[in-house]
């Protein structure tokens, strides 16, 4: 009797926390506790049955690693983690922290996102420190930066045009820079005001400017703006300051979806520092992800450099807990990351994905890195991490893509995509996003 008792509360006991494990979200799973659970003896009861590794994924996952090391590249060098749902299918060296390059960006985007709600905009706050007469203002003109990661030339033509508009064509002051404004991901402010300067004035203009001055809606004009002064940079505004526009940023997701797309460096690294940097990022990446801390090293938000080291199982965990963070909001990966059958150009150009599959690709000279979520009939969402060293660069894209494409052969594709949820980008130099607090 005490046995059958002893036995039922073992019994209850680890349903309980088989229950707990699987009601919970896959990107909230705790790998040490579940890595014990599943080392329990489940053979004595018929009440449970472990998830369990897909055939024809790891034999597929065998036939890649002999190609690669047919073609010179050691089975050691690669990393390999594809799952669904609580089920690993199949893996090889999937715990071990390796070179990821921007596969960092999966850890950036995620601590954003705990920080910030997908739709949150970075202000940039334009001010005067004189009056302004007959086109001329008479004191400085102050920009105070809200950490704005992509505020490229097309911002400042649209606040030059915004400024005309308030009557003022020159500046007999300074052009004073405050706080963290970064115009085309240049860190140094005095160098992004000399930018700014110059995006201000179209008389001034290099052929770069006037490129993305066309790419802007028919019809832009070209500010004039004269700067009589220097760029100074101070880390308060002046007393005397009185705030003439606010300058809204792109919301949050579209500028995560850019950054991914184009895998842009300079984006990133603004937007690690502006959450703590990359200490701050790798921990908080672990914690969200519930992967061990080892499994995610850092040393900048964007991947250069071979001591960002992840492992394929982080990289994955960290995108289901992404998609966790942005399911509330009615958003997924596909909407912060570029999608295969949606997006042409950026990191996804000349890929041969299957369609619908969400990812973010890494490169440096011997790392090649693929991570994303595909869409499949019989496995549903299929979560994957492939992370090849070596220097067969371009012939370890080209293996991935075919690899996506053999597993969805053997689980059917299944594109949804939603165009509720689809980002409507707005363009950059939207005018509207300059809003007039005082003439």
């Amino acid at each position: 009797m005490l046995q059958r008792i002893g036995a039922g509360l073992i019994a209850s006991s680890i349903a309980a926390l088989l229950v707990k494990i699987v009601g919970m979200q896959a990107a909230t799973l705790d790998w040490n506790q579940v890595e014990t659970v599943q080392s329990l003896s489940w053979q004595d009861t018929a009440l449970f049955t472990l998830p369990k590794p897909d055939p024809n994924a790891e034999a597929t996952i065998n036939q890649y690693l002999q190609d690669l090391k047919n073609k010179g590249s050691l089975p050691d060098n690669q990393g390999i983690w594809i799952q669904s749902g609580l089920n690993v299918l199949a893996e090889h060296q999937g715990k071990i922290p390796r070179p990821a390059a921007s596969l960092t960006k999966i850890a950036t985007t995620l601590v954003t996102l705990s920080q910030w709600k997908p739709d949150h905009e970075f202000e940039t706050q334009v001010g005067a420190t004189g009056d302004i007469r007959d086109g001329v203002l008479e004191g400085d003109l102050v920009i105070k930066g809200g950490g704005d990661p992509l505020f490229v030339w097309e911002e400042a033509i649209a606040l030059g045009n915004s400024l005309n508009r308030l009557g003022i064509r020159r500046v007999n002051g300074n052009l004073i820079i405050v706080g963290k404004f970064h115009l085309n991901y240049e860190e140094n402010p005095t160098r992004s005001g000399e930018l700014l300067r110059i995006g201000l004035n179209g008389k001034t203009w290099s052929r770069s400017v006037i490129r993305h001055h066309g790419r802007m809606s028919p019809g832009t004009p070209k500010p004039e703006l004269v700067i009589s002064g220097q760029v100074k940079t101070v880390k308060i505004p002046p007393d005397n300051t009185r705030i003439l526009l606010r300058h809204q940023s792109l919301p949050l997701a579209e500028i995560l979806r850019e950054m991914n797309i184009y895998s842009n460096n300079g984006m990133a690294q603004i937007l690690a520092d502006a959450v703590g940097g990359a200490e701050v990022v790798a921990k908080e990446a672990a914690t969200l992800a519930n992967v061990p801390e080892a499994e995610i090293q850092l040393i900048n938000g964007s991947g250069l450099g071979t001591e960002n080291q992840i492992s394929p199982r982080a990289a994955t965990a960290m995108l289901i807990a992404l998609e966790k963070l942005l399911t509330p909001h009615n958003l997924g990966v596909i909407d912060v990351f570029p999608l295969a059958g949606r997006d042409k150009n950026g990191t996804i150009y000349a890929r041969n994905l299957p369609e619908g599959t969400a990812m973010k690709t890494g490169t440096l000279r011997q790392v090649s890195a693929l991570a994303g979520v595909m869409p499949t009939r019989e496995r549903d969402r299929v979560w994957f991490a492939i992370i090849n060293g070596g220097n067969n660069i371009w012939e370890f894209r080209q293996q991935q893509d075919q690899l996506l494409d053999k597993l969805t052969q053997n689980w059917g594709n299944q594109p949804s995509l939603n165009p509720k949820t689809a980002l409507s980008r707005s363009k950059l130099g939207d005018p509207k996003r300059n809003k007039v607090v005082a003439n």
